[in-house]
């Protein structure tokens, strides 16, 4: 909570005045009424009605203080801490549908800023570790003392400060927060606050989306109704046809794009023709022009038969063969008589539009047969795994595509995407991709898509899915209008839609942000802070991450082969050594500076919601690692005495894991209202 009573109390307001006055609102509405009908002979206008009462609205909200007040009922009973979901769902009902906290109240915050900043733990900001006493409840509202007051004449601390200026000046409590996870393992923050289960309405609509999908007509393995739309493929960067959307086709010279096929029109024909369909994959080698295509195989999904396998000879000498993942090596490339405009031109070919394929004729049908008619040109279907790479890497742009790492979901959700290996192996059952440094064969990466695709289409679209009663947060608050009571002022009817923005290290354009009104990736805290100001005045909801506190403090590592690079919260194989106290101390200030320069900048009646997400990961992650190798050696058949003493695994481990872990998914939320 914050230091400043005005905007804070711990009472809830009488309810009995506040009916009288709806009820006194509702008498003259009434009156009104009444009136123009005998006045005017006619019935009230609705618009004058709305117009009166957002003006009604916005008198209210420019006399009222916004606040927050505990609800002491039930925060002095809470079992547990507050848990990430519910500084999600906290956020989510100030602005937009979400139930109301039970314990918490909310009053007239029409905007919500959130802020995580890891790396903020009980000893920098002087409380008090947790209660272990069995007569004190560890989970209630911890006092924050203020900050040491400084000797004008002496402003620079003879010592190292251990607390963050911000914090203590402006938030009286912090409450505890408890990151998700099991017993061995904390889960991820920033996934849970961004995914959500789905609400009761949009569960309804996807049943009714899910009832009116027809079942195939060709059995049991046409893909056809997995295709993906124009919004997946312009979201997931694939090259599109120009003559399927208004984008942007600007492409350099050399790119092809299948010719459109004539639309069928309203034709009755059962059974209905059916598209070719086959698997692609495509191996590349590194250039002096980057990445090649050096070999591209093609398969028949109803024959299983390669249609087209062929070593494609580069443009441009190759650096380097990749040979670990393309299985390409210079002795195999220099067999191949392949160019790459005829590699291209083939395949081409083979996805253009061809004569449909009409099953067989009943015999015994009184309706005239339609196979003798001139069957129409049908565009073939493509499946692969993240197939735009196959697609770029050839300079084809395709309009039927069907991809795996997108039918099938990720065990965290949107917008991770499984690796084909892992996917085979776990819902075909086999191991593919086993050559080591012998590289992928692409004929059985071909093959282990189709059986993907064969599998989900035999089982249904629940098929290999993870989390799929789960929505993501910007999802759901693109479907709300603004809570605020003015938000029917701009549009009349409806409300306004919700204006979202994350502000982040990295890129979260195709993480967490990738479905905000605005998402802005950035190098440090300086350049977050500085887009977070520009933004928070333009939208409702803001998320800002603060990194440094947690870098400094050596919690965090970059990914150095993931394509966001976004930092994740795992220590390096070699954690770096402790900051020295002169770097502590100026990251904490840092920290504390960057805060104030964002409350700064919010509007007033703006909500300010700063939680640190978990405490100190390094010991659980260095447990867990010893646990894994410790398993690893195991399923190898090493006996436990060939083991030294460091790389064993005992009984008294696992409860040091376990402890490690519930500390670090202690953490703390701060709450305050822009006055």
């Amino acid at each position: 909570m914050k230091r400043s009573t005005a905007s804070f109390s711990s009472s809830p307001t009488t309810q009995k005045t506040k009916k009288a006055k709806l009820s006194t609102e509702s008498t003259e509405d009434e009156m009104k009424i009444a009136t123009d009908k005998v006045e005017g002979g006619g019935w009230t206008k609705v618009e004058k009605r709305k117009k009166k009462k957002a003006h009604k609205a916005e008198l209210k909200l420019d006399t009222t203080q916004p606040k927050f007040m505990y609800s002491n009922g039930d925060i002095l009973q809470r079992q547990r801490a507050i848990g990430i979901e519910e500084v999600r769902d906290l956020a989510l009902h100030i602005i937009a549908d979400a139930p109301p906290p039970n314990w918490l109240r909310i009053e007239l915050i029409p905007k919500v800023v959130v802020i995580l900043v890891p790396g903020l733990t009980p000893d920098v900001l002087g409380i008090p570790p947790p209660p272990t006493s069995a007569l004190r409840n560890p989970n209630l509202p911890i006092s924050i003392p203020l900050p040491p007051r400084q000797d004008p004449l002496n402003p620079t601390p003879t010592s190292v400060p251990t607390s963050v200026p911000f914090i203590g000046s402006t938030f009286s409590h912090a409450c505890p927060t408890r990151a998700p996870g099991d017993q061995t393992k904390m889960h991820s923050v920033l996934s849970t606050f961004f995914n959500l289960p789905i609400s009761g309405a949009e569960k309804k609509r996807r049943l009714e989306v899910k009832a009116k999908v027809k079942t195939s007509e060709y059995g049991s393995s046409d893909p056809s109704e997995y295709i993906l739309t124009v919004e997946q493929m312009i979201e997931n960067e694939y090259p599109i046809p120009s003559y399927m959307a208004d984008v942007d086709n600007e492409r350099p010279p050399g790119w092809v794009e299948t010719p459109e096929e004539t639309k069928l029109g309203d034709q009755d024909q059962n059974p209905r023709p059916r598209r070719k369909v086959y698997g692609i994959d495509c191996e590349m080698c590194t250039t002096e022009d980057g990445k090649e295509l050096t070999r591209v195989c093609m398969i028949d999904y109803d024959t299983q038969l390669v249609v087209y396998d062929e070593l494609v000879i580069p443009n441009k000498p190759v650096v380097d063969y990749l040979t670990r993942w393309s299985g390409i090596t210079a002795e195999s490339l220099a067999t191949a008589t392949t160019t790459f405009a005829e590699a291209q031109a083939n395949v081409l070919k083979l996805l253009s539009p061809v004569s449909s394929h009409i099953p067989k004729a009943n015999p015994f049908s009184t309706k005239p047969s339609v196979a003798s008619s001139s069957a129409p040109l049908l565009t073939p279907i493509l499946l692969g795994h993240s197939l735009e790479s196959d697609l770029k890497a050839l300079k084809i742009a395709h309009s039927f595509c069907v991809d795996t790492a997108l039918i099938y979901s990720h065990p965290r959700g949107r917008p991770f995407k499984p690796g084909l290996a892992w996917l085979t192996k776990k819902w075909c059952g086999r191991e593919i991709q086993t050559r080591g440094e012998g590289g992928h064969d692409p004929e059985e990466d071909a093959r282990a898509t189709m059986e993907l695709v064969r599998k989900k289409v035999e089982n249904g679209h629940e098929f290999g899915e993870f989390k799929a009663d789960l929505e993501g947060l910007f999802e759901r608050m693109g479907r709300a209008v603004k809570r605020s009571s003015t938000s029917t002022v701009s549009t009349g009817t409806g409300g306004e839609k919700i204006r979202t923005a994350v502000v982040d290290h990295g890129n979260p354009g195709v993480m967490h942000g990738n479905k905000a009104s605005t998402s802005i990736g950035c190098k440090d805290d300086d350049e977050v802070v500085k887009n977070a100001v520009e933004l928070v005045g333009s939208h409702d909801f803001v998320f800002v991450r603060l990194m440094g506190l947690a870098g400094v403090r050596g919690w965090i590592t970059p990914r150095v082969n993931v394509s966001d690079s976004t930092p994740a919260l795992i220590p390096a194989a070699d954690p770096p050594a402790s900051p020295t106290s002169e770097a502590f101390s100026s990251a904490l200030l840092a920290t504390s500076a960057h805060l104030q320069t964002i409350h700064s900048s919010l509007p007033p009646r703006t909500a300010l919601l700063i939680f640190t997400g978990h405490s100190d990961p390094r010991k659980m992650s260095e447990l867990n690692k010893r646990k894994a190798a410790f398993e690893a050696a195991i399923r190898k058949g090493v006996s436990t005495d060939q083991l030294s003493e460091n790389e064993r695994w005992s009984a008294a481990d696992m409860r040091e894991l376990e402890e490690a872990v519930e500390v670090a998914k202690r953490g703390f939320l701060f709450l305050g209202v822009k006055a």
